[in-house]
């Protein structure tokens, strides 16, 4: 056993873990943040994925003692104010998901996926998503919001009449 210092979502746990304890355990079991599911215990569906210091990792292949003093985001902790992140309200907008339990975990990889790339192609998309698999097949609908969540990070500028462009822009 090992004393560590988790920093999940903002708020610091300090917690005795056992050196075989994997993160998607501690989060579920004893923090009581369900969003990372166990979907196939190999790190092969993506369904535990949360953010590790910003980039998606498989938490149930991650080791919790290993993770002591990072940064460790769940689909819990996205959202602001009561208000839902952007790929969230994506997914739902697109209704991206069927029976949901994928959800979490494809989102976590979006958001993982457009804090690395800001504006992918479908094909960074499509690869940026491999690995996570949705049984429902709602590929198409989870790639539609994840294009629309990387337009809501970054909207064209669009002219409106007797305006310039944005600043800076031209006409």
């Amino acid at each position: 056993m090992a004393e560590i210092l988790l920093h999940v979502n903002g708020a610091e746990h300090r917690l005795q873990v056992a050196d075989d304890e994997m993160l998607l355990y501690v989060l579920r079991d004893r923090l009581d943040l369900t969003g990372a599911k166990y979907g196939c215990g190999e790190g092969q569906c993506g369904a535990c994925t949360v953010l590790l210091d910003g980039r998606p990792v498989r938490s149930c292949q991650t080791l919790a003692a290993s993770v002591a003093g990072r940064k460790v985001a769940t689909v819990e902790g996205l959202g602001d104010n009561g208000r839902l992140h952007r790929v969230q309200q994506a997914f739902l907008e697109e209704e991206a998901f069927q029976c949901a339990y994928c959800t979490p975990g494809m989102i976590m990889s979006a958001v993982g996926l457009l804090a690395l790339n800001p504006q992918p192609s479908e094909e960074e998309i499509i690869r940026g998503m491999n690995g996570n698999i949705c049984r429902c097949g709602t590929y198409a609908r989870i790639l539609a919001a994840v294009r629309r969540a990387a337009s809501a990070q970054h909207p064209p500028n669009v002219a409106v009449s007797g305006n310039s462009a944005g600043p800076g822009g031209s006409r």
